[in-house]
């Protein structure tokens, strides 16, 4: 009889507990990186196991597979996180950066998509694979936003001057969304042809998920304020911000609104409208622990797993080869998309000195990437793009996230440029 879902979870649950304490009193890694090495090396082992116990091997895979990874993500782990992140994020500050963070999370994002999908499509060529130009773009669109979630759990550790820190935030929380939006409609032109999809079909799909999305966000955010200013029972308003969440997301994804923009809109009103002016200094107090506390437990768990689902993806050496290349053409077309807005829209005139090679560097993928590969239709595109997309996630999370640090102090004692 196989391990049912709380089991499987408590188990989760357990390592976790048990690899923060290992990391804390040895290593002292940020806890997010250090949960996802862990869930590396407990799939390594399993992989090995298959050569002494294949019976034991295969039986932990198949309980690990019946976790599906891209529901879990995207439809409950990803509302909770981005409120979370949004709830904590200074709203004033966020306001005075509005146009780089925009024009980062629209124009950047749209760049990074069809420079990185071109690149890629001829790379693919080179090595005499063949993948439809839109397929391709496909892999642009889920790979080009950064991961709030990796992106707030480690700018935490990391002493980011508080000006970049409120761009690289802003963005991630930002362009999040309008990825998932763009990847949606990629997919779409995808199943269906691009001549049996015309560009008002397109632009309608984009404006309803996010305008629909940042309205949802308005709407919900306000309900919730007036609700809390109502009452002054902290119980009571933990519920209703848990309501905003569960509710808000399911009512968004029924409307085919964006989700993730409506739960960072509606966070950012609750973080700041509400704890000014709808909360005690109590529930204020309440409020804002229970959230780190279900932020802290749910990076936890979304680590782990990112971590042993190496058992379950298909690596052959070329797709470890492109999946390298990858890494190197996301890093260098991030920069550029970056650059192309602040450069163009005379953004840099106000950035501090290095900022746009700090953003570069900061800028992480995570589970969002590998949720949104993993969420395509089962075939031969599908494999070879979750394979390339978990290795440029893990050369992110890894490389750049455990030097983010050293990087910023080396930039900030290099010239500006």
């Amino acid at each position: 009889m196989g391990l049912d879902l709380f089991h499987f979870f408590a188990a989760i649950l357990v390592l976790s507990a048990v690899f923060s304490f290992i990391n804390q009193k040895t290593f002292r890694l940020p806890t997010s990186l250090s949960l996802m090495l862990a869930g590396l090396v407990i799939s390594i082992v399993i992989q090995l196991m298959h050569w002494v116990s294949p019976a034991v091997s295969n039986y932990i895979t198949q309980e690990i597979a019946t976790i599906d990874f891209s529901e879990f993500l995207l439809e409950i782990l990803l509302s909770f996180l981005l409120f979370a992140g949004a709830m904590h994020t200074d709203l004033d500050r966020l306001a005075k950066d509005r146009w780089p963070i925009i024009s980062f999370a629209t124009i950047g994002v749209l760049l990074s998509t069809f420079i990185t999908g071109t690149i890629i499509y001829y790379t693919l060529q080179a090595f005499s694979i063949s993948m439809d130009y839109i397929y391709c773009l496909l892999f642009g669109a889920l790979i080009s936003p950064t991961d709030p979630i990796a992106v707030l759990s480690l700018l935490k550790k990391a002493k980011v001057p508080k000006s970049l820190e409120v761009k690289i935030t802003g963005e991630s929380l930002f362009n999040d969304g309008v990825g998932v939006v763009l990847f949606l409609t990629i997919f779409q032109i995808a199943n269906q042809g691009l001549d049996n999809v015309s560009g008002y079909e397109i632009g309608k799909l984009l404006a309803l998920e996010i305008l629909g999305g940042i309205g949802m966000g308005l709407i919900i955010g306000y309900l919730g304020w007036k609700l809390m200013k109502a009452l002054d029972h902290y119980q009571t308003e933990v519920f209703i911000s848990l309501a905003l969440v569960t509710g808000g997301y399911s009512l968004a994804s029924f409307l085919h609104f964006s989700g993730p923009l409506a739960m960072v809109v509606a966070g950012l009103w609750i973080g700041n409208h509400a704890k000014e002016t709808a909360m005690s200094e109590i529930t204020l107090d309440y409020v804002t622990k229970f959230w780190e506390i279900t932020d802290e437990v749910l990076n936890a768990i979304l680590f782990v797993l990112i971590g042993l689902e190496l058992v379950l993806i298909s690596f052959n050496l070329n797709y470890l080869i492109i999946g390298l290349i990858a890494a190197m053409v996301v890093l260098a077309v991030r920069y550029f998309s970056l650059a192309v807005p602040s450069y163009l829209l005379g953004f840099q005139k106000t950035f501090a000195p290095n900022a746009l090679p700090i953003m570069t560097w900061g800028g992480l993928r995570g589970g969002i990437s590998i949720a949104l590969a993993l969420s395509l239709p089962a075939s031969g595109e599908k494999e070879l793009i979750v394979a390339v997309t978990y290795v440029v996630v893990l050369i992110s999370l890894l490389v750049q996230g455990l030097t983010i640090e050293r990087f910023i102090k080396r930039m900030n004692r290099a010239p500006a440029g």
